[in-house]
């Protein structure tokens, strides 16, 4: 049993790994700011989620886990509640998505 809990842990941390280092890579390769803010907005909840479901399973029922999932609920909702922040105040301060520059209304 602790042989397949371990198995589990690790499959979601490697999971959420390669998820964050995707969103990474899509940081650091995408053309303009909405689409980098796209990319990273998507993976790092999913990263999150991951990661601590796996740091969940290892540690077991406890106060660790209590607050583990404290932090998952903490950032589930301020990590797209903080991409829209941002997104908005783009816009205001006038950056352009990308299928939008060059045309004039």
């Amino acid at each position: 049993m602790a042989l397949l809990l371990d198995l589990m842990t690790a499959v979601f941390l490697l999971l959420g790994s390669l998820i964050g280092l995707t969103g990474g890579i899509g940081v650091h390769r995408l053309p303009d700011f909405f689409t980098r803010l796209h990319a990273c907005g998507l993976t790092d909840s999913a990263c999150a989620f991951l990661v601590l479901t796996g740091l969940m399973l290892q540690s077991g029922w406890s106060l660790v886990s209590l607050k583990l999932i404290f932090i998952l609920i903490f950032l589930l909702v301020t990590s797209p509640t903080a991409s829209h922040a941002l997104a908005k105040t783009a816009l205001g301060c006038g950056e352009q998505p990308l299928s939008q520059r060059g045309t004039e209304d």
